[in-house]
């Protein structure tokens, strides 16, 4: 007959049974930001200042439309100007302001950070799913500023708030489920990415 401790649920791991739990031999291996409230600090932070620069933008959009000869808060020199930016068809590549993506991707991040603060866990497909839109974000960004500095010629201030936020996003949650073998991978790929996970986001900003 089984015991009361054997009736009880079993909560849904990430990749098995190996889930990060607190007092876990695994949860002591993890980076601190592959573990539970690690990750949605980790979330929470990076998709806020993403979503700062987004709002800026934004507003900055609209005053824009009101009045053409509107100033940006970020025109700054020739080199770093939002509002010349914002007059270049890459600004618009899908036919609307690319600010209205982050609008809805970086409140969906705030909203599953949330849930981890709210002791959720999701499963495999989740984190798989997650990763691959933060990947195509990661993308997105990079062919940005390939096209500001090598055809515009113009940096947008509010726009490298975005990607500063956007980079550690993608470098720490892939490292995240590597570490839980969310993404399959050898032991000394999973090794590096929790131990190299920093200078990368380093060598990315430069």
């Amino acid at each position: 007959m089984n015991s009361p401790a054997d009736a009880s649920p079993r909560i849904a791991t990430d990749a098995g049974d190996d889930a990060a739990t607190p007092g876990s031999g695994l949860d002591d291996r993890l980076s601190w930001y592959a573990r539970p409230l690690g990750t949605a600090w980790m979330l929470l932070v990076t998709a806020l200042l993403g979503l700062y620069g987004t709002l800026m933008l934004v507003m900055e959009r609209v005053m824009l439309w009101n009045d053409p000869n509107h100033i940006t808060s970020c025109d700054l020199n020739p080199w770093v100007s939002c509002g010349e930016v914002m007059k270049t068809w890459q600004s618009q590549l899908f036919n609307f302001p690319n600010q209205f993506i982050g609008m809805v991707a970086f409140p969906i991040v705030i909203t599953i950070a949330m849930a981890l603060f709210a002791r959720a866990r999701f499963a495999r497909w989740f984190w798989i799913g997650m990763n691959l839109g933060v990947l195509a974000g990661f993308v997105f960004i990079v062919w940005l500023w390939s096209q500001a500095v090598y055809e515009i010629n113009i940096l947008c201030l509010y726009c490298m708030v975005v990607w500063a936020g956007m980079i550690p996003l993608f470098v720490l949650l892939t490292s995240r489920n590597l570490q839980h073998g969310v993404i399959p991978a050898p032991a000394g790929l999973r090794k590096f990415a929790a131990e190299w996970s920093w200078p990368i986001i380093v060598l990315l900003y430069v």
